[in-house]
């Protein structure tokens, strides 16, 4: 997809660095006054560091003049969740304990992205461990949507969302833990993929591996304009950092190598979960559509297991008293922790289990009837969630319903593929009531060619990605 302007993907950037169109500095010059004149309005990037990053600007031109190899993002700004340690800025995770931390060292998938040439902006704003179910933390305040100020942009990765809608950054990093890169990319409009659980390591995330029944949850990927530089971000971050003990071996097929015609695609537009609304209904239809036009076989159809997510993501979650975000909490420094994580701590309290083992086991049994359904289609087409963008909680208060029964309105349709561990990409797919709104693309475990492929597909035959007005 071609943007143009402050709108230029990172791939696009990059090759402007390489051919002499642009300097580094010159790119992230650009970058920062951008940033400078939205951010105040969003509260989006939270850690900015403009100085350094011209400092590094420099070197990488000296770089270039040199004739030296050059990294597949050389010079290339980005930005990263503050739930992302960086070893040069504070990373505060979103909660009072980290308030000025600095980390000391890099996550795996910044030092990854470094090693590309990327150059980190600044960090981006996250609810407290990325689970305070609110845009908002008691370090930061809360953060804006870039079409409508009075809106939410999405949770956890709201702030990463909302500066990459903007146009203050070409690429991000987000986390999504139950659906926390694709509803803000939903929301703000652009797109973002959830990546086969295993496939990306999450060291040096405020949501660490090792949690052990609920650890396949949280993954780590990009944030983009364009589902092309999904592609090319996860390509650079993939694969073992021999720490985290879940990430295997395995390549990423290469997405222009994915043949849409003879795909089998299942599409749904509720599955037994919320009905969307019509613009999110008739998108998909007219996705699938376009699909079928294109060889692709296509059925309505979706996994009679996916309902079971509503009740089988907060009871794992929840099988320990929330005794593990405690944890979190406490080895992060902070005491109690903030207003809207205490209101997820209450309702965990309530769902503690004497019998832990039958939640592990429905949860393997409803992993098992998903992937049988799989045996027949290679991806699946359908919401990532129910609605648009919507204001946010009021003061004090959480968006998560009281007893957290993962109302299928706000996050199952999402959930249910953090409980997979599929690959999952949200595309942009329209424009309604001056808000944008997207889709997803689901695919077999280890397919992430296959989603991005079709993402990419949908995201030239519908229009992609829109900037926000003015």
């Amino acid at each position: 997809m071609k943007l143009s302007g402050q709108y230029r993907s990172a791939i696009d950037w990059a090759r402007a660095i390489r051919e002499g169109e642009a300097s580094c500095v010159e790119v992230v010059q650009t970058h920062i006054n951008h940033i400078e004149q939205v951010n105040p309005a969003l509260n989006a990037v939270v850690h900015f560091n403009p100085e350094a990053a011209l400092k590094q600007a420099r070197i990488a031109d000296i770089a270039v003049a040199k004739g030296r190899d050059l990294g597949a993002l050389h010079g290339v700004p980005i930005t990263l969740k503050d739930s992302i340690d960086t070893e040069d800025m504070v990373s505060t995770w979103g909660t009072a304990g980290r308030r000025e931390t600095v980390p000391e060292e890099d996550a795996t998938v910044v030092k990854r992205l470094r090693a590309a040439g990327a150059i980190v902006l600044g960090k981006t704003n996250t609810p407290e461990l990325t689970i305070g179910g609110a845009m908002d933390n008691d370090v930061y305040g809360p953060t804006r949507h870039p079409w409508n100020q009075s809106l939410c942009p999405g949770f956890s990765s709201g702030g990463s969302a909302a500066i990459v809608a903007a146009g203050g950054s070409p690429l991000d990093f987000g986390s999504d833990t139950g659906g926390s890169i694709r509803e803000p990319a939903h929301f703000c409009g652009i797109a973002g993929i959830k990546p086969s659980a295993g496939l990306v390591p999450r060291t040096g995330h405020a949501v660490p591996y090792g949690l052990g029944p609920i650890d396949s949850l949280t993954q780590i990927g990009p944030m983009a304009r364009c589902v092309e530089d999904l592609a090319m971000a996860l390509t650079l971050v993939a694969g073992p950092d021999w720490r985290d003990p879940a990430i295997l071996p395995t390549p990423i097929g290469d997405m222009a190598a994915v043949e849409i015609s003879g795909l089998r695609i299942a599409w749904y537009t509720d599955g037994g979960l919320a009905m969307p609304v019509d613009v999110i209904a008739n998108a998909i239809k007219t996705a699938s559509n376009e699909l079928t036009k294109a060889g692709a076989h296509t059925h309505e159809a979706a996994p009679r297991a996916l309902p079971r997510a509503t009740e089988l993501v907060p009871a794992l979650c929840y099988a320990d008293g929330g005794a593990w975000l405690e944890r979190l909490l406490m080895n992060a420094g902070t005491e109690g922790g903030g207003r809207h994580i205490r209101r997820v701590l209450e309702n965990a309290r309530r769902g503690i289990t004497a019998e832990p083992m039958r939640i592990y086991e429905a949860v393997d049994q409803f992993r098992s009837d998903m992937i049988s359904f799989m045996r027949d289609f290679d991806a699946i087409l359908c919401p990532t969630e129910a609605g648009l963008a919507h204001p946010p909680a009021p003061p004090g208060e959480s968006s998560l319903p009281r007893d957290w029964t993962y109302a299928a309105n706000d996050w199952a349709h999402m959930a249910a593929y953090n409980l997979t561990g599929w690959p999952a990409v949200t595309v942009p797919a329209g424009v309604s009531e001056n808000l944008p709104f997207g889709i997803q693309v689901v695919a077999r475990p280890w397919r992430d060619d296959v989603a991005l492929a079709i993402a990419a597909f949908i995201e030239e035959r519908m229009g992609g990605f829109v900037p926000p007005p003015g």
